[in-house]
């Protein structure tokens, strides 16, 4: 099957989700799951682009990212699909494909899609079993040991009655 082309880069963030080769549950053995940690950390080092939030689930990926000046969102995501791959197969003799081609991604378009898109990606190990809270999940951003970038700017933000809660609305994780 013909993996779709690339659409037109536009800036900004990204809530970007990308899956194990044949949904293997590679993510599950700690050695593995901190070469992708340190990868992704690696390349936002390097300003390749902003890390806002993530998780990083058995068999998936999650995150929320802003690439950087004159890198496109493909660019970031192979830095990040590219970078553990290699190694994850270096360091663990693993000779099989680690993550399936291509990726979906969701341009975030203002504060409140940010926040439903960070509670989603908090929600995902809790409704998963894997922890009873996000922070209790050690492979996600909300868990605290992981410093991420502060706010996406350029969102258009939320209005005053969102704000002080007049609007339902979820407030804004503290980083």
């Amino acid at each position: 099957m013909a993996v779709p082309a690339r659409r037109t880069y536009i800036p900004g963030t990204y809530f970007v989700t990308s899956r194990t080769w044949e949904s293997r549950k590679l993510f599950i053995k700690p050695p593995v799951c901190e070469i992708v940690i340190e990868t992704l950390f690696h390349y936002r080092d390097k300003q390749s682009y902003l890390l806002h939030s993530f998780v990083l689930m058995p068999d998936h990926i999650h995150l929320i990212l802003t690439p950087g000046p004159n890198i496109s969102l493909e660019r970031a995501v192979q830095f990040v699909k590219g970078g553990s791959a290699r190694r994850i197969s270096q360091a663990l003799n693993y000779r099989l494909p680690v993550w399936q081609r291509g990726y979906t991604d969701h341009h975030i378009r203002d504060a409140q899609d940010y926040q439903n898109h960070v509670r989603y990606i908090e929600a995902n190990p809790v409704k998963a079993g894997l922890a009873l809270s996000a922070k209790e999940y050690p492979w996600c951003s909300a868990c605290g040991r992981f410093p991420t970038n502060d706010f996406p700017q350029g969102l258009k933000p939320l209005t005053k009655g969102e704000l002080i809660g007049t609007v339902e609305t979820v407030p804004l994780r503290e980083p």
